[in-house]
């Protein structure tokens, strides 16, 4: 079941830590991606242990994490993302193990360090995996069962690691309760929508994960088979229905938390109401929440959602019955900017029931309207009104209403054609930027491209009242398409604004429409697809059909359709569903609270306001010196996380920052980027001293673990949007100068979503280093690496500092420190040990390096460690020399010993690991 070697780690809670309001911006836009800092200044918490188990006969690498305390406890898998590994879902797995559950993460078959083809969860493979590593939870100690064999578990993760979560618990009675997160219910339906292929979705599936050959035959030969064509046919619909959380759903019957994306065109929230109905209707609780991001990106709610999770599972795991698990349905609601910070308003509106997505219909008449000569339906935004296109006034009967005579005939009616090759296309969404774009839809900003004569479109009167439409809009149509072939349709749903120039498309979201000749010439009802968005007072519908997508494949053959409106468009307005009220402007209380609390300090303390202390002339060309530094435990008079910690840093070193857990390094990194502020003493970065926001801080660069990047844009576009996002001008930003330390070469033309591991801590770096900045701060950047990618990094350090700037370096891999670092600061309990080169550091003690002008045999080594007064002798990596340490002799006595047995000597010195002279440092010389 496992191999011999299991390696154990502490990990400590994560201390999340926020950079200025620009950053914040670059947030939103990044996917939630968030700054993070291992918090080492506390004791451990949660311990992992990585290991590799054959539960299906194929080598699964997993990580188990627990905290402290002997008591049972639940457990919980979190699977990955397509085209990620066990390393993605790290954080979660953390937060959980210190709320008090077992944890068990893995990479899937084909990703990461494990074995196997990609199958796409295959109940006979993925699924047949994820209940082997349940049976070895089952023989864990501390683990609660249920009864033998049987664990108190439950499944979470997003997308892949969603779906396995579906199909685990139907196919495995012992899981007890799921939270799967925008995920997909039927993989067919999600591809294959109405039997239109998802052309580019599909692609960059077979894409992440490695190319067609990584994956099962038979599903590499199903893509080619339907990419060729256009047209999924029978069987690969069927291949891909069998995998799918669809195929169980009469056996999913535990607690699911269903969280689904509003911003997702590959699995959009039609897929979250399937699943509602079919495991509602099998008696377990259900709750639905829409979340403001997805696939196509936009902001994933990290935070609330890892929240929501565990709440769910301290209530139906753990059992806490006073537990809130939350309403039934909840969707975040986006409207407005915050002027303080840059980033989007958002709110939560929920109800007690789950609405569906059809709750509370509300029809709106629709009337032909036809593109001027030259109209591309909104480039950017933008739409051309002709005559037949401008505002009429309400005849005051409501949303519903239409304006005039002209308006509203009985049947509506556009004609438009399928171009030859079906180009060029319209775009709507486009996976790696619809989702930016889509989070700012609700802003009144978009993109999309409907290309003239290739799209017929019906509209609304102004509305008289505003509509917040959630759920799925539905109309009733008649196609026509040229004698004996398929019509194929994408139907989408506008918001125009009141003088017709401005159309959003809510979320960038499209329909697909295969209607079959026996389908055409009758009456038939079309869903748009399912959306949360409000159209204002004055605004109107706009319903389009297009011939063409840029996502999906249209047939070849070029085609004429006529479309004919035969009802008003419905659109779901699910009354139940209340915002919550905004809460007021903070300094509506802030400024009268602030105002109370200093007029209170300088009254009871007398405290004398500080100024900044003035540059000190004599440190402009000094990186980083630090002098006196204190910092003291919250709520603590005498605990010391940081006491009296100084040192000096200079132009062109590498400096490491070592020390155990609880040294304090954390807490003196967070203070040097300003994040923080000492009780005593100082930071001085070029002379300037150190506080939250000081205008030196822009020649210091930071890296630490949790970068987001948009994953379908290309490494090159991530860092553009990151730098555009700080406001600094694009001359500032030396982007080509970082890439090359760096060194991704062409992988920054590629999507993030493909990198390894090792290229998106590179990237993250290059992040750190746009602007070239002159301290570069490094918070374990080799984490997660393997050794070919830890040398990389190595290396990349090492080049950055060759310019004669400063990195400062905190690791734990004290041979990697050893290698790339030029000096070393040791911190135990908040103190300074020792500071100094690395050689002056390392070159004390009894080991002695002895080179040799020929290769030394293995019997030769251990002749000399037999000679007395040796401790050991030990051939180095190339052969051609012995580290010795000595017990008892003398280093004259050992040389003249080597001479006698004729070993060919050209030089002998003191050499000690920094892993040896680390030990001493810390236990106080004991070691």
């Amino acid at each position: 079941m496992e191999t011999p070697t299991v390696r154990w780690r502490r990990l400590l809670p994560r201390t999340p830590g926020r950079w200025a309001a620009a950053v914040a911006v670059l947030a939103v836009l990044v996917s939630g991606g968030t700054w993070t800092a291992v918090a080492d200044d506390g004791p451990p918490a949660v311990q992992r242990e990585d290991r590799t188990l054959r539960p299906g006969g194929v080598e699964i690498d997993t990580s188990y994490f627990t905290s402290g305390g002997s008591g049972k406890r639940p457990a919980v898998l979190i699977g990955h993302g397509f085209g990620g590994s066990k390393n993605d879902v790290r954080a979660q797995a953390e937060k959980l193990a210190a709320d008090g559950y077992a944890v068990l993460t893995w990479s899937a078959r084909g990703f990461g360090k494990s074995g196997g083809e990609i199958s796409l969860n295959d109940p006979d493979h993925e699924v047949k995996d994820v209940s082997g590593l349940i049976d070895w939870l089952a023989e864990r100690p501390e683990v609660e069962l249920d009864e033998k064999g049987d664990p108190r578990v439950g499944l979470t993760g997003a997308s892949y690691g969603g779906a396995v979560s579906l199909l685990a618990a139907g196919h495995d009675q012992r899981v007890d309760a799921i939270a799967p997160v925008i995920t997909y219910w039927n993989l067919a339906d999600a591809l294959f929508p109405d039997g239109v292929f998802k052309k580019l979705w599909a692609g960059i599936f077979i894409t992440t994960g490695g190319g067609c050959e990584r994956f099962e035959k038979q599903l590499c030969e199903m893509y080619e088979r339907v990419a060729v064509s256009g047209k999924p046919d029978a069987a690969a619909t069927k291949l891909l229905t069998e995998r799918s959380p669809s195929a169980v759903a009469d056996r999913i019957k535990v607690p699911s938390l269903l969280l689904q994306g509003q911003s997702d065109s590959l699995f959009p929230l039609g897929h979250a109401d399937a699943m509602q109905k079919a495991i509602s209707a099998n008696g377990a609780p259900v709750s639905v929440d829409w979340i403001s991001g997805g696939h196509d990106g936009g902001d994933n709610e990290t935070a609330r959602v890892a929240g929501r999770v565990g709440s769910w599972f301290d209530r139906y795991l753990k059992e806490e019955t006073g537990t809130d698990t939350g309403p039934a349905f909840r969707v975040t609601r986006t409207g407005g900017i915050d002027s303080t910070d840059g980033a989007a308003l958002k709110r939560g509106a929920s109800s007690d029931t789950y609405p569906g997505l059809r709750s509370g219909g509300r029809e709106i008449p629709l009337r032909a309207a036809g593109a001027a000569p030259g109209d591309t339906g909104g480039i950017g935004g933008t739409d051309r009104p002709d005559d037949t296109d401008r505002p009429e006034e309400s005849d005051g009967t409501g949303a519903s209403a239409v304006a005039d005579k002209k308006a509203a005939p009985a049947n509506a009616t556009t004609t438009f054609r399928n171009p030859a090759g079906s180009v060029p296309p319209a775009i709507s969404a486009v996976p790696g930027i619809g989702g930016g774009l889509s989070q700012l839809s609700s802003l009144g900003v978009g993109l999309s491209l409907d290309f003239p004569g290739q799209f017929g479109r019906f509209e609304s009167a102004p509305l008289d009242t505003s509509v917040h439409v959630t759920g799925t809009p539905t109309v009733r149509v008649n196609v026509k398409a040229t004698e004996g072939r398929d019509a194929v349709l994408f139907g989408k749903v506008y918001d125009v604004s009141p003088d017709g120039r401005q159309q959003v498309l809510p979320s960038q979201l499209v329909a697909p429409y295969r209607i079959t000749p026996d389908q055409q010439g009758k009456p038939i009802e079309l869903a748009l697809p399912a959306v949360d968005h409000e159209f204002d007072a004055g605004h109107r519908m706009r319903l389009v059909f297009s011939a063409t997508d840029l996502g999906y494949a249209s047939p070849a053959e070029p085609a004429t359709y006529t479309v004919t409106a035969d009802g008003p468009l419905t659109v779901p307005t699910a009354p139940a569903v209340k915002t919550a009220a905004a809460t007021l402007p903070w300094w509506t209380w802030g400024l009268p609270a602030a105002a109370l609390v200093i007029a209170a300090a300088l009254l009871i303390t007398a405290r004398r306001r500080t100024a900044t202390p003035a540059p000190d002339p004599e440190l402009t060309d000094v990186p980083l010196q630090i002098t006196g530094l204190s910092k003291k435990y919250a709520k603590s008079v005498d605990r010391y996380a940081v006491r009296e910690l100084s040192f000096r840093v200079e132009k062109g070193q590498v400096l490491g920052l070592l020390g155990p857990n609880g040294a304090g390094k954390t807490t003196t990194l967070r203070m040097l980027m300003g994040l923080i502020g000492p009780d005593e003493g100082e930071i001085r970065v070029f002379g300037q001293a150190i506080r939250p926001g000081a205008p030196v801080l822009s020649r210091v660069g930071a890296f630490v673990e949790g970068a987001g990047f948009l994953p379908h844009l290309s490494g090159r576009a991530n860092l553009d949007l990151y730098w555009q996002a700080t406001g600094r001008p694009a001359e500032d930003a030396y982007i080509d100068e970082a890439l090359e330390i760096a060194g991704l070469g062409d992988a920054l033309a590629r999507a993030v979503r493909t990198y390894s591991q090792g290229m998106r801590q590179r990237l993250a770096i290059a992040q750190a280093m746009l602007g070239m900045p002159d301290l570069l701060i490094l918070d374990e950047p080799t984490n997660g690496l393997d050794p070919p990618q830890i040398r990389e990094m190595r290396d990349v350090m090492i080049r950055y500092a060759a310019g004669g700037r400063t990195v400062i370096v905190s690791s734990h891999l004290l041979s990697e420190v050893e290698q790339s670092c030029t000096h070393l600061v040791v911190m135990d309990r908040g103190r300074l040990v020792q500071a100094g080169p690395v050689a002056e550091i390392t070159g004390s003690g009894d080991m002695i390096l002895v080179t040799t002008a020929e290769e030394v045999s293995e019997p030769l080594a251990e002749k000399v460690a037999a000679l007395p007064g040796i401790g050991s002798a030990v051939r180095t990596d190339d052969g051609r020399g012995l580290l010795v340490r000595l017990d008892g002799a003398t280093t004259s006595r050992l040389v003249a010993d080597l001479v006698r047995l004729d070993v060919p000597v050209t030089g002998v010195g003191p050499h000690r690991r920094l892993e040896d002279a680390f030990l001493t440092l810390i236990s106080g010389g004991a070691a």
